[in-house]
């Protein structure tokens, strides 16, 4: 099974979307949903797809599992609950008892919009951290580098537990790149509970003058740290559009993986995403 780790729906007619409200997004700034992915997951081989949270709504779980439920290529639901609220445990059960909630595979908060570096270290985060883990879910860590030093450490105080960090924590492809970037992510993926998604890099480098062969350095870094048992490919469909179609994000980032060796390809294609997220066989 090919597995793009890495998408989301979303519709700005029925919800707020505060991240979407910057000018240089009004391409993307419209309906987005399973009839408009089905055909391009078809047209490049993929099998199934993840869907990810894009709002701090828990009515956005709610529908993200109801299509789920009625759509068989949509095999992981990441969601959104409030790791602060300290009726979460609660929260997940009520979650997984919904139609559609035997494919709610994680939680995602978008930390890096966080005023603290350190949010995901605070007592009450961590307590729904705990409750995350206690059932068995995995937690997407939405960061940049400013707040890998707390990934880091959240990483370390849960053994245990399965992190997936998203999009390679942003690199500042446009910029070049940076070394304090470089040695965080090493220290992450030091701590051998996380997965690296390589998604997301075409949007962080120049929309307008990226390829592949730019974006291979961060790849291969990203593979010397997480090793090929723990890397994972996602389109970042339809977020991705404002630097290229599904089609060249897809075939530039597997050209990245190829190049590492065939098996580093095939496995960030699927085996890694089912052992992250506990998908079933397939």
């Amino acid at each position: 099974m090919v597995i793009d780790s890495h998408q989301h729906f979303w519709d700005p007619a029925r919800a707020d979307y505060p991240w979407m409200e910057a000018p240089e997004l009004t391409p993307i700034r419209r309906a987005f949903g399973p009839a408009d992915l089905a055909p391009l997951l078809k047209a490049n081989g993929i099998d199934a797809s993840i869907v990810v949270q894009c709002r701090s709504a828990l009515v956005e779980t709610e529908e993200f599992l109801r299509i789920a439920h009625a759509t068989p290529s949509v095999i992981g639901v990441v969601g959104w609950a409030d790791l602060t609220d300290g009726a979460l445990g609660d929260t997940l059960d009520r979650l997984r008892a919904w139609p559609g909630g035997d494919k709610l595979v994680g939680i995602r908060h978008q930390v890096h919009d966080e005023a603290d570096p350190d949010w995901l270290l605070r007592e009450d985060v961590q307590r729904g951290l705990t409750a995350v883990f206690a059932r068995d879910l995995t937690y997407d860590l939405l960061v940049r580098t400013r707040e890998l030093p707390a990934a880091i450490a959240t990483a370390q105080a849960f053994p245990q537990a399965r992190f997936v960090l998203d999009h390679a924590a942003k690199p500042p492809i446009a910029d070049g790149g940076s070394a304090e970037w470089s040695d965080r992510i090493a220290a992450l993926a030091a701590c051998g509970n996380v997965w690296c998604k390589v998604s997301g890099l075409a949007t962080e480098a120049k929309w307008d003058d990226w390829d592949a062969e730019r974006l291979f350095p961060f790849v291969e870094h990203a593979a010397k740290c997480f090793g090929e048992d723990r890397l994972i490919f996602g389109s970042d469909w339809p977020v991705c559009l404002l630097a290229g179609s599904y089609g060249e994000i897809k075939g530039a980032l597997e050209a990245c993986l190829a190049k590492l060796g065939a098996g580093v390809r095939e496995k960030a294609f699927g085996v890694n995403a089912k052992a992250a997220y506990r998908l079933a066989a397939g």
